[in-house]
């Protein structure tokens, strides 16, 4: 197939002309008239993407805070100081978009049960004290699923990581030449 003969490439190309002639004559008959593209806005609006609770929580805390205790873990404290600002920037943009959830005032709530764990998962950080980081990441931990079940989603439960589901990327600590 490598070395097509001349039939063939003649074929293909023929083939290959009467499709783009084909699908370009499409495109002019569906194109709406001058006249209509004159009076229509510069910018087609794209419908507005609301995501819910559940999605901004996967998509943006649960991976910062699986990422957070796996640096922790390895004594990556650089590593996990980013992390931790970014959970928390995680948390305001949540609070920010959702600011009401049911009943309740999305940044009271998630500020009354994730300051002092996140302050103590900073002082550990600072301390660069792994037993500390541990029990506060913990208490972190144990904060989300309280979170979960005042919110009457009970069975979504966070763990610690036992294991890095971010094959490609290195948590430990980098070691300087």
């Amino acid at each position: 197939m490598r070395h097509w003969n001349r039939t063939a490439r003649m074929t293909w190309g023929l083939a290959l002309a009467a499709a783009i002639e084909v699908s370009g004559r499409a495109a002019i008959a569906q194109s709406p008239p001058a006249a209509a593209l004159a009076s229509a806005p510069a910018a087609i609006a794209q419908p507005d993407y609301h995501p819910s609770l559940g999605d901004l929580m996967t998509m943006a805390i649960q991976p910062r805070h699986t990422k957070l205790g796996l640096a922790g873990r390895e004594g990556n404290w650089p590593y996990a100081a980013y992390e931790l600002s970014e959970l928390r920037n995680a948390f305001a943009r949540v609070a920010r978009t959702i600011p009401i959830y049911r009943t309740y005032d999305m940044t009271a709530i998630i500020g009354a049960l994730t300051t002092e764990p996140l302050n103590a998962v900073e002082r550990a950080i600072k301390a660069q004290d792994a037993r500390g980081f541990n029990a506060a990441y913990a208490q972190l931990t144990t904060a989300c699923n309280a979170c979960h079940l005042s919110q009457d989603h009970a069975a979504v439960v966070i763990r610690v990581p036992g294991t890095n589901p971010y094959a490609d990327q290195d948590f430990h600590r980098p070691v300087r030449p």
